[in-house]
Order: structure tokens, then C-alpha cells, then sequence
């Protein structure tokens, strides 16, 4: 598929660049409606999900941490590893302590 990005965006006349720009402005929309559609009932299941795919992230960002550990010097695949490592485990485990909360909410209270 990343082939094919350059592809599609000389047949449309657009630089690669402002390409997936555009994808990531559109993401950015979808997400945002798609999130505040979202019942409270689902919130809890949504945030399961959302959890497990920064899991996932979070493997690609240790990845790129990694890419430059052959060469000498502190590179950019680096900094953003670094970044995207820290900017998950803060996901996950908010995700955690926040599905942890709306569960408890379920929960019957002891008399």
C-alpha cells in the first residue's frame, strides 16, 4: 500500500506530502465524529479496544527507538520513538484506570 501512495497522488496532481496530509486532516474529522457518537454504554468496550491498539503502537515506537541503534548518534526515529512510547503508556494506563471506573459505576452497592 505505501507503494502506492506516491502513485495516487501524481495521478491526482498533488504532491505525496499535501496526499497524506489530507488523509490525516480527514482521519482527524472521522475520528473526532465518530468518538463523540460513541454511547455511554459503548464507552467501556471502546475503550478496551482503543487500549489494545496503543499496545500495538506502542510495539512500532520501541521499533523505531530501535532503528538507529546501529548507527552512531541520537536520530530523529529516536525522538519520535520516544515520544510515541511515552504518549502511549500514558494511553494505556488512563485507558486502564478510566474502564476500571466506568466498570465500578456497574457494580452493585454493599449495604
Amino acid at each position: 500500500m505505501s507503494m502506492m501512495l506516491p502513485l495516487m497522488a501524481s495521478a491526482t496532481g498533488a504532491t505525496p506530502i499535501i496526499y497524506l496530509f489530507a488523509i490525516f486532516i480527514l482521519a482527524i474529522f472521522v475520528g473526532y465524529y465518530v468518538v463523540w457518537s460513541v454511547t455511554p454504554a459503548l464507552h467501556t468496550p471502546l475503550m478496551a479496544v482503543t487500549n489494545a491498539i496503543s499496545s500495538v503502537i506502542i510495539v512500532g515506537a520501541l521499533a523505531a527507538i530501535s532503528a538507529n541503534k546501529l548507527g552512531m548518534g541520537f536520530g530523529i526515529a529516536d525522538g519520535f520513538g520516544f515520544v510515541a512510547t511515552a504518549l502511549c503508556a500514558v494511553n494505556i494506563f488512563g485507558g486502564f484506570l478510566v474502564t476500571q471506573r466506568m466498570l465500578a459505576m456497574y457494580k452493585k452497592k454493599e449495604k
